[in-house]
């Protein structure tokens, strides 16, 4: 699919500003869709929005539909009055500057489930408890194919101290109808406590997303090819996954060794079942796509070269070094998803080790693919340097899984350094906008930056370290960041890039 020339910012919610010790879709998402519009960028991508599991990882989810929780915005869960004025008064006390896990998750817990008891009980809504409880119904009607099966897992989980479904007890590990239908009733308020969770995220996502069309602004999200083995979607369709007996996965997803780590990427989720997903006319995959669209307008597809061949580890490996390359669904697949959604808003990511498989179901389906402008800067003919961009790509100075541009050319060779300067004509003093101005010149007809390098941040902001567990995700905007310097050098950028 062809996209329209434009640009934007790679920015998490999580990464927002505000007081609550982790950015949410509040107010000051929508000043960003503000800030967007005024400096005539149209595209806002975002990360994976499920409900993070190991390692905070928006990559490691217990969902592949639910919604975040602790992206839930507080001051507008106030505006509902969800919340009393005195359940804010209080200040907590989070760091500026980025996510405390540890301290914001039980703290925003806590807070919805003030908002729980107050919508169970009925306390304060007033006029709008009506309208609320009715919403409420029909979020539960309408995706009841997924909350439920959420909704009592997450219930289960709570109960066993939040361990992984594998050590819960057999019956309920096996889905057994009797030891299920025992359950809900015995967690049939924690059940509602988290069906309730999920439809005020969607309450509040929906209303962002619209006001961002409103606006003409169009939000990318991502879609993780793997899910989580700890997971409502692995417990509650085990045959879609290659498990043993045990419900235990046999062989887990990764890639071998590459630029980003010598001894490859474990990422231990398990394996699809994709000759299983094929006899069921990958029914899991096209609802796991019309949930996204209706959430987002362009859906990144992360690790794409998976659906051509994927990298499959026996279950017992330590590292990812040794496994072998097995196909993947390929053009079969695709061919599903466009006869059930029609054109497919897919940017495909292309990148690591790439066979030219990979480039032929790319190109077979005119999907764009990435180009990292941070990766360019070995010899004229590295395929990332700009001059080599078709119109039909996506243009980034550098992701969430690179360190940023400032702090990237603090840490390479000095002959990137020195070619770097040379191709763009710089002396290398603005290094984080050479290479921004660079990309939104190009041919491209999607350029966009993370955040942290319209802000010229070094390796303190970085988002993300691949193949490791601790201290990613965590990097908050400053409330100041958005000034009206910024605005004017991203809108003159825009206006003389033709974006």
């Amino acid at each position: 699919m062809q996209f329209k020339r434009s640009s934007g910012i790679i920015l998490h919610p999580t990464s927002l500003p505000g007081p609550y010790g982790i950015g949410d879709l509040g107010p000051q998402a929508y000043r960003f869709i503000d800030f967007l519009d005024s400096a005539g960028s149209k595209l806002w991508q975002v990360l994976p929005l499920g409900p993070t599991g190991y390692g905070d990882s928006p990559y490691q989810s217990f969902s592949a539909f639910a919604g975040n929780p602790y992206l839930i915005s507080p001051d507008l869960l106030l505006k509902d009055d969800l919340l009393h004025p005195n359940d804010l008064q209080e200040d907590p006390g989070f760091p500026d500057g980025k996510v405390d896990f540890g301290r914001v998750i039980g703290w925003k817990l806590n807070l919805l489930e003030r908002a729980f008891i107050r919508f169970s009980h009925g306390q304060g809504l007033a006029t709008a408890k009506t309208k609320i409880r009715q919403d409420y119904d029909i979020f539960c009607a309408s995706n009841s194919d997924w909350v439920e099966d959420y909704a009592l897992f997450m219930a289960i989980k709570e109960s066993h101290g939040g361990r992984s479904w594998a050590e819960w007890p057999e019956d309920l590990r096996n889905r057994e109808k009797a030891a299920i239908k025992s359950v809900k009733e015995k967690l049939r308020s924690s059940i509602a406590r988290y069906t309730f969770y999920q439809f005020i995220f969607f309450r509040q996502w929906d209303a962002l997303h619209a006001y961002a069309k409103k606006k003409d602004i169009q939000i990318i999200g991502d879609i993780p090819i793997f899910v989580a083995y700890d997971s409502a979607d692995v417990w509650s369709n085990p045959d879609l996954f290659h498990l043993d007996e045990d419900k235990k996965p046999t062989v887990v997803a990764g890639v071998p060794p590459d630029y980003f780590s010598e001894t490859g990427q474990l990422w231990g989720n398990p394996l699809f079942d994709w000759g299983k997903h094929k006899e069921l006319g990958y029914a899991w995959w096209i609802k796991r796509f019309r949930a996204i669209l209706n959430m987002v307008d362009i859906v990144r597809l992360d690790h794409f070269r998976g659906f051509a061949g994927y990298w499959e580890i026996p279950a017992e490996n330590l590292t990812a070094e040794f496994g072998r390359w097995m196909p993947g669904p390929g053009a079969d697949f695709l061919n599903a998803l466009q006869a059930e959604l029609g054109s497919l808003p897919i940017i495909a990511e292309d990148l690591g080790e790439i066979t030219p498989d990979v480039f032929e179901l790319r190109d077979q389906f005119e999907l764009p693919g990435m180009k990292i402008l941070q990766f360019a800067f070995s010899d004229i003919d590295n395929p990332f340097l700009p001059h080599h961009y078709p119109e039909n790509c996506v243009a980034y100075t550098g992701t969430h899984d690179n360190d940023t541009t400032l702090g990237w050319y603090q840490t390479t060779t000095e002959q990137e350094r020195d070619f770097a300067r040379e191709y763009m004509g710089v002396d290398g003093s603005d290094i984080p906008w050479d290479l921004i101005r660079s990309v939104w010149n190009s041919n491209a007809n999607l350029a966009l930056a993370p955040m942290q390098d319209l802000l010229s941040l070094g390796t303190e902001a970085r988002m993300n370290y691949p193949g490791t567990t601790g201290g990613n995700w965590s990097w908050r905007m400053r409330d100041d960041a958005l000034n009206d310097g910024l605005l004017e050098k991203l809108r003159e950028l825009n206006k003389k890039s033709n974006r």
